[in-house]
């Protein structure tokens, strides 16, 4: 049994597995929530797969999590790898787009990680054939939301489904990908709050754990946009058979040089080029490998003739090259090639063409898509390559406090006793180098490094010494980490040394001595 928030009744939670699952849900009777009746298994089939592939038979179940911090805590549990789930609940009445915000949170806990699959809840249109034992992939939605990711790519969608007000089809209209790193919320195993928040105003934010990833406006940040453009290019209109694109063309009074010569090569002999001494010339640079040996098995009838491999000359390792010696090629400095007109200026460019814009006959303008369709039911309609999705406080208002404070209650537990359970720093550090054994020299790097040095300066028992501009001596005893005692003396011109004392004498000081120790 759970407390209500609003009118402090105790209300009742069903557990029923098989057709019908009630969940851990709690039955609020103030018109700002709106409940949740009961949780149905889908019986139906993808339409267009494979019949071994088609059907919604991933299981689901409710209990606690693999490492839950609270026990007695359960949520609805995805359980099967690449299997499609489906399951859905009526709300006991339906949530209109009226003068009020929707708000729609719920928690998700990627138990085992996430490999390619989603997690995001869909709220199903109020409409006369909605049938929870038939939820598939294709029953009309108004709003799709909730975290995916396939790879490397993380989402977090914000769907919903606009009518188009002149013809009655429904598009889906996208909500811009967020700029914030969603990586850390499918890889820490930890449960994390999503909600969606659509206002009248038309704006809309996307959070996670109560901040916010995404937000925007439904008229200027979804794609493809709300309304159409009010003109479009003309699909009848065709470009002139006589329209000039070209900006510049070759000048057709040029004339080529009576001096260009195109057949002049590239690149001629280096005249200037001198054989370097030593060259051998009578040498190869290839010669056959004296130690190859024919294979037994070779057959000059199959094989033919048999020639042992070529190596490198080792008389040519010693000279600065080896057989007939060529002149290097240069640029040839009177080549120019082929010889083209300059280019100038088109005096007929016409730009480039572009068909004429006429009315747009399908344009609208709905400025308030805010008024979306109605919905009276919740669905999870999955398919995940990893199992142990947990799900818990699905909420669904229309009173941004309330749902705060809801998830304060109820999440906001779950994220202190994890908090409380995480390991000390030492133990992260371990736990991340295990997976990135890298990090070992940056450990070494930047703590023992340090350390060590601190030992070796700290154990030396060395002195230093500062002598001032006044040739005063200053000895200082310093405590050392190990036994003994450093002294310095800091010297003129900024120079140090260090030494070791030694026991001395002591000598009675006379009158007008000047004074060396300080």
């Amino acid at each position: 049994r759970s407390q209500s928030p609003c009118l402090g009744k105790k209300m009742s939670r069903k557990l029923i597995i098989n057709k019908i699952i009630y969940l851990k849900l709690f039955m609020f009777v103030c018109s700002f929530f709106f409940q949740i009746f009961s949780w149905v298994l889908s019986s139906a089939k993808k339409d267009d797969t494979d019949d071994e592939i088609a059907k919604y038979d991933g299981k689901w179940a409710v209990e606690e999590m693999i490492d839950s911090k609270l026990p007695g805590d359960k949520g609805l549990v995805l359980k099967s790898r690449a299997k499609h789930h489906a399951i859905s609940a009526q709300l006991l009445r339906p949530f209109i787009f009226d003068t009020k915000p929707l708000i729609i949170q719920y928690e998700v806990n990627f138990q085992t990680g996430i490999e390619c699959g989603g997690a995001y809840v869909k709220l199903l249109s109020q409409t006369p054939d909605l049938d929870l034992d038939q939820f598939v992939d294709k029953t009309p939605y108004t709003i799709m939301f909730g975290p995916d990711k396939c790879g490397e790519d993380y989402k977090l969608h914000f769907i919903f489904r606009h009518k188009n007000p002149k013809t009655g089809e429904y598009e889906e209209k996208h909500a811009k990908k967020p700029d914030a790193d969603l990586r850390t919320y499918y890889t820490d195993k930890k449960t994390h709050l999503y909600t969606l928040v659509v206002n009248p105003d038309n704006s809309f934010e996307l959070l996670v754990d109560q901040t916010v990833v995404n937000s925007g406006n439904l008229l200027s940040d979804m794609t493809p946009p709300i309304n159409p453009p009010a003109e479009i290019e003309d699909p009848d209109d065709r470009k002139p058979e006589d329209w000039d694109e070209r900006p510049k063309i070759q000048d057709p009074d040029a004339t080529k040089p009576d001096d260009w010569d195109e057949d002049a090569p590239a690149q001629i002999p280096d005249e200037d080029a001198v054989k370097p001494d030593g060259w051998l010339d009578d040498e190869p640079e290839y010669i056959s490998d004296p130690d190859a040996i024919k294979p037994d098995d070779w057959d000059e009838d199959m094989d033919g003739e048999w020639e042992a491999p070529q190596v490198p000359n080792p008389a040519c390792e010693s000279a600065p090259g080896c057989g007939a010696w060529q002149r290097p090629v240069i640029d040839n400095p009177n080549y120019k090639g082929k010889w083209k007109p300059p280019m100038i200026d088109n005096p007929n460019y016409q730009g480039i063409w572009k068909p004429r814009k006429i009315p747009n006959p399908a344009f609208f303008e709905d400025l308030h898509p805010f008024r979306m369709t109605p919905f009276n039911a919740v669905g999870l309609e999955l398919w995940s390559m990893s199992s142990d999705i947990f799900f818990d406080n699905f909420f669904i208002t229309n009173d941004r406090i309330t749902a705060d404070r809801w998830a304060n209650d109820g999440w906001g537990l779950k994220k202190a006793a994890e908090g409380a359970a995480e390991p000390g720093l030492a133990a992260q550090m371990l736990s991340a180098a295990e997976e990135r054994p890298w990090l070992w020299v940056v450990y070494v790097l930047t703590v023992a490094l340090p350390l060590v040095l601190i030992i070796v300066f700290c154990c030396t028992g060395k002195v230093r010494h500062t002598h001032t501009h006044t040739h005063t001596h200053t000895l200082q005893n310093t405590a050392g980490l190990c036994s003994g005692s450093a002294q310095s003396v800091r010297l003129t011109g900024g120079t140090e040394r260090s030494w070791t004392p030694k026991p001395r004498p002591r000598r009675r000081r006379r009158p007008g001595d000047a004074a060396s120790l300080d």
